[in-house]
């Protein structure tokens, strides 16, 4: 979302009911500001669920059996010893590496997950241009929509968002007026 239109509001209420009143209309590109999490805003959004845990279950069933594959290979196949008469392929044995590894890449790729899935690292963004969006942090409730939807028509959308009750639209980033 690097452009588009940006709607002001007063509280989480407006800003979930105007979130309705888009998705209902065929919006799907849009993203809320606000100095607190409101489950109204995010069940209004109807943002997809993240895939992160199964990024997560994915990574830690690699890492489990990359770790038990690397044991056996060493202590199995490659270099069996024989100490004490035991199996060279004793799978007790293997189970604290193997679990560590489960975390370790499970661990990883929801790190790895989380920083590319935000978008990070983003140290500007053409949203912080815009007049009072720092408000967002203290008392106020923005809606972007981005440029990129489908429904998006610049003078329709600003219209919408005014008849949906936001206290101002403005827009944001590459095509902005100067």
């Amino acid at each position: 979302m690097h452009s588009g239109l940006v709607a002001e509001f007063e509280s989480p209420g407006a800003l979930a009911a105007a979130a309705r009143r888009l998705r209902g209309a065929g919006y799907r590109a849009l993203d809320s500001y606000g100095p607190f999490p409101a489950k109204e805003v995010e069940a209004a959004l109807e943002h997809p669920r993240p895939r992160l845990p199964v990024l997560a279950l994915a990574a830690g069933i690699v890492g489990g059996l990359s770790g038990y594959l690397v044991q056996w290979y060493c202590n199995a196949h490659d270099y069996p010893i024989d100490v004490g008469g035991r199996p060279a392929h004793a799978a007790p044995a293997f189970v604290p590496i193997t679990f560590e590894m489960t975390i370790l890449f499970a661990a990883l790729a929801t790190v790895l997950g989380l920083i590319l899935g935000c978008g990070l690292p983003r140290l500007w963004h053409p949203l912080f241009e815009v007049e009072g969006f720092g408000r967002a942090a203290v008392d106020r409730f923005f809606l972007a929509v981005s440029r990129g939807d489908e429904r998006f028509d610049a003078a329709r959308t600003a219209g919408e968002l005014t008849a949906a009750g936001a206290l101002r639209v403005a827009p944001f980033g590459e095509e902005r007026a100067p």
